[in-house]
């Protein structure tokens, strides 16, 4: 490691450094600012270009503790809610959620009608799948 690998080093000691909320806000500002060819107006710019900024004040900031419960919130309420419904297996189940928590279930399709225990709050329920 060079002199200016070491200055990077030095730099960069204490502060949060690239995670994957920061990875997601720089692709998602990227988007936008490119999506701008295509949109009237200069909105999505703006917003694409404040997702950068943000995404480079998270790198570069010494308050690990607010990153952290930020880092953790955008996963609990975003990105594995998202990655779960982007990666349902849509011909083999099917997906309903539970009358009174909401929690999503899945059941193999072609069961007929079937009773269901939620996992979360154990209402049981009927439903045909």
């Amino acid at each position: 490691m060079g002199k200016f690998g070491y200055k990077i080093a030095q730099f960069m000691a204490g502060r949060h450094g690239m995670d994957q909320l920061s990875r997601d806000l720089m692709a998602y500002g990227m988007i936008l600012v490119v999506a701008d060819i295509f949109i009237p107006g200069h909105v999505a710019t703006f917003i694409g270009y404040a997702l950068v900024i943000f995404a480079i004040y998270r790198i570069f900031s010494r308050n690990n503790a607010k990153m952290l419960a930020q880092l953790s919130w955008y996963k609990t309420y975003v990105d594995n809610p998202l990655r779960a419904f982007l990666n349902r297996d849509r011909k083999n189940y099917r997906y309903f959620k539970c009358p009174c928590c909401k929690q999503v279930q899945k059941a193999p399709k072609g069961r007929g009608k079937i009773r269901v225990t939620c996992h979360k709050c154990g209402n049981v329920f009927e439903k045909k799948v």
